[in-house]
């Protein structure tokens, strides 16, 4: 068992105790969990933020928003569809690539307030309790500072000189006017890209982050300094 998922808290005084009895202090724990979600949360952004970070990576690809998901079903009866389809789901990935590094001083600034209290209530919860805790302090923030960076990432040419909007468009218009307007098939009417590729970037990054948790808790490869090791040390 871990150490830092068998605390058990029912007062301070208890807390007191187990760490005592463990060789830690208030403040090691603390600082272990910092250094834990700032480990994740960093190598989960640089992952991310390489070209192919999201595109290859089949757990967090961007794919259509769900108002195109007919186009998958009709895919072959497009001129280019195939083609097509490719073009928008790659500048869709390469716009996400784009804005991830902005997370990084919005996760930053909210594991510097982890306080003692919040410290004791992640120890208490399980394998990505402290991703938790860091997606419920800075989802909202995150969804401010991607969406005007994935906007601009969208309209901006990622591929040569096709931008992920106009690869989007090109795809949507082949399907409508192969649906004849609407007759052979419903025409797609709404375009929701921009906030799609935002919240699915975001669901991509926190899966990084709780990823990175459980590897740092569990596997002590991953405990990359002194602290690290100590506190996620198994009894």
């Amino acid at each position: 068992m871990v150490i830092l998922s068998s605390l058990l808290l029912s007062s301070c005084e208890k807390v007191d105790e187990i760490l005592k009895s463990v060789g830690l202090s208030n403040e090691e724990v603390i600082t272990g969990l910092k250094q834990a979600l700032n480990v994740g949360s960093d190598t989960s952004v640089t992952t991310l933020s390489k070209v192919d970070g999201y595109y290859q990576d089949l757990a967090v690809k961007i794919l259509l928003p769900e108002e195109a998901q007919p186009v998958y079903n009709t895919i072959n009866s497009l001129p280019g569809g195939n083609l097509l389809l490719e073009n928008a789901v790659l500048s869709i990935n390469r716009a996400a690539e784009d804005a991830a590094p902005q997370a990084k001083s919005i996760f930053t600034n909210a594991i510097t307030d982890i306080t003692i209290a919040d410290g004791f209530t992640i120890l208490n919860g399980g394998d990505t309790a402290a991703t938790v805790y860091l997606k419920e302090k800075t989802y909202d923030s995150l969804t401010m500072a991607f969406a005007p960076k994935i906007n601009t990432s969208l309209t901006k040419p990622v591929i040569g000189s096709i931008s992920a909007q106009s690869a989007y468009k090109d795809l949507i218009d082949a399907y409508n006017t192969a649906s004849l307007g609407g007759i052979l098939y419903p025409k797609i009417t709404t375009n929701s890209l921009s906030e799609h590729v935002t919240r699915r970037a975001l669901d991509g990054l926190f899966l990084k982050v709780a990823k990175e948790e459980k590897l740092i808790r569990t596997d002590p490869l991953h405990r990359v300094s002194d602290i690290l090791k100590k506190v996620f040390t198994k009894s």
